[in-house]
C-alpha cells in the first residue's frame, strides 16, 4: 500500500509505502530534507505536519517532545505516513546541489586492499551499467549481512570513475559493520548499496580557492573532491592538508604528491601528530589546525574550507580558521551521526551537514 506525500513548500507530491519514512520517501524522489542522525535522536529532521496523521515511530522524547508532537510536528527519519500527507520543511536552495535521488544498487565486491593497519579500501562493482550518479563528497550506506544492517561510508572515488565505487574503511574496536569488512568480507561477495546521500560537496559556483583539512579515514571525501575538481579543470587554488598520527597511517601519500607534481594548483601538506622522534619524516609534525596555520600564515581569507575527520579535529580547524578570518559561511564539515553518538555535544556555531 502506498500514500501521497507532498512536501510544502516545493508543492511536490510523491508517493510513500506503508511503514516507509518520511525522509526515506523525499531522498528516493531527489529532495533534500535536512537530517543529521537518522535515528531520530537529534532533531535536525524535524518538519510540520499541516494535513494527514503519521506515526512517530522510535523518535526520542528528547528530540521531539510531547507539547511538539501536539503541535504537529514530527521527525522525518522515523515518521511514516499513515494516510496521504502534507508536510511543511525548511528547505534550503542550493544552486551547486544536484539533488540526486537515492536508489538501491545490487553490487559485488571487486577488489580489497589493506592501505594501513586500520583501514582497508573496498572497491564495488556495480549491477547498473550506468553506475551510480553522485557528487564528489557524498556517501552510501551498506547492507551488510546477518543482521548487521546497514553502515554509511563516504564515496573515495570521483564520479568520473564508472561503474565502481571505492569505500575506505577504518575497523572500529567493538564495531559488528567495520569488524565483518575487515575480517571476512571477500572479492566475490555480494551485497546492496543505496545512495547518494549527504550535501557535502564543493560550492564550485562560488569559484573561489578551496582548502581541505582532513583527519583519519577522513580523507575519502576530499580525495573524491580533489580528484573531481582536479577531472574538470578546476582552475583555482586547492590546497590538502591531511593529517595522521604516524607515517604508517598515512595513506595515499605517493598520489597526493604524484598530484601535486602534475598539477600547479594543487598542494599537499601532511601532517604527522605522534611520528616517533628520530624517524625519517621530513613533513610536518603536529596536527592539521597546526599544519594549516603555518602553511597559510594564519590568513586564510578569500577561500572556501572543507572539514572531515574526528568532532576534535574539526572543532580545533574551525577555531584556526575563525582566527585566521574565515567564517561560518565558507566553511563546510562533514560529520557521520551514529545512535551511539548522536547526542555529543557540537559546535553551537554550526549545523551538521
Amino acid at each position: 500500500m502506498s500514500y501521497q506525500l507532498t512536501i510544502e513548500p516545493l508543492g511536490q507530491t510523491v508517493d510513500i509505502a506503508e511503514g516507509q519514512s518520511i525522509l526515506d520517501a523525499a531522498l528516493r524522489a531527489g529532495i533534500y530534507l535536512p537530517h543529521a542522525c537518522g535515528h531520530g535522536l537529534c532533531a535536525t529532521c524535524k518538519v510540520q505536519v499541516l494535513d494527514g496523521e503519521v506515526e512517530h515511530g522510535e523518535a526520542s522524547s528528547f528530540a521531539l517532545m510531547d507539547f511538539e508532537r501536539e503541535e504537529g510536528k514530527c521527525l522525518a527519519c522515523c515518521a511514516s505516513a499513515q494516510g496521504d500527507v502534507v508536510i511543511e520543511a525548511e528547505i534550503e536552495e542550493d544552486p551547486d546541489a544536484e539533488n540526486l535521488p537515492v536508489r538501491d544498487y545490487p553490487a559485488s565486491v571487486s577488489r580489497i586492499e589493506r592501505l594501513t593497519p586500520t583501514i582497508k579500501a573496498v572497491w564495488l562493482r556495480l549491477d547498473a551499467p550506468e553506475g551510480m550518479r553522485f557528487q564528489a563528497g557524498q556517501y552510501v550506506n551498506l547492507a551488510l549481512p546477518e543482521g548487521i544492517g546497514s553502515r554509511a561510508f563516504s564515496i573515495a572515488s570521483a564520479p568520473q570513475a564508472g561503474g565502481e565505487i571505492e569505500l575506505n574503511i577504518r575497523i572500529v574496536p567493538g564495531g559488528r559493520g567495520t569488524g565483518y569488512v575487515h575480517e571476512r568480507l571477500a572479492v566475490g561477495d555480494r551485497l546492496s548499496v543505496s545512495g547518494p546521500y549527504g550535501r557535502f560537496f564543493v560550492k564550485k559556483s562560488a569559484d573561489l580557492p578551496v582548502i581541505f583539512m582532513a583527519g583519519g579515514s577522513g580523507l575519502s571525501s576530499p580525495r573524491a573532491m580533489i580528484l573531481d575538481l582536479l577531472a574538470e579543470g578546476f582552475a583555482k587554488p586547492i590546497t590538502l592538508v591531511y593529517g595522521q598520527r604516524n607515517r604508517e597511517e598515512l595513506y595515499y601519500h605517493d598520489e597526493f604528491l604524484a598530484l601535486e607534481q602534475r598539477h600547479a594548483n594543487f598542494r599537499y601538506v601532511p601532517a604527522l601528530s605522534h611520528e616517533p622522534e628520530g624517524s625519517d619524516w621530513r613533513g610536518f609534525r603536529g596536527f592539521v589546525h597546526e599544519a594549516a596555520r603555518e602553511c597559510f600564515g594564519n590568513d586564510f581569507r578569500g577561500h572556501k574550507a572543507y572539514l572531515c575527520g574526528p568532532p576534535l579535529m574539526i572543532d580545533s580547524c574551525i577555531d584556526t580558521l575563525m582566527q585566521g578570518r574565515l567564517f561560518e559561511r565558507d566553511i563546510y564539515t562533514e560529520k557521520f551521526i551514529s545512535a551511539a553518538d548522536a547526542q555529543q555535544v557540537r559546535s553551537p556555531l554550526f549545523k551538521a551537514i
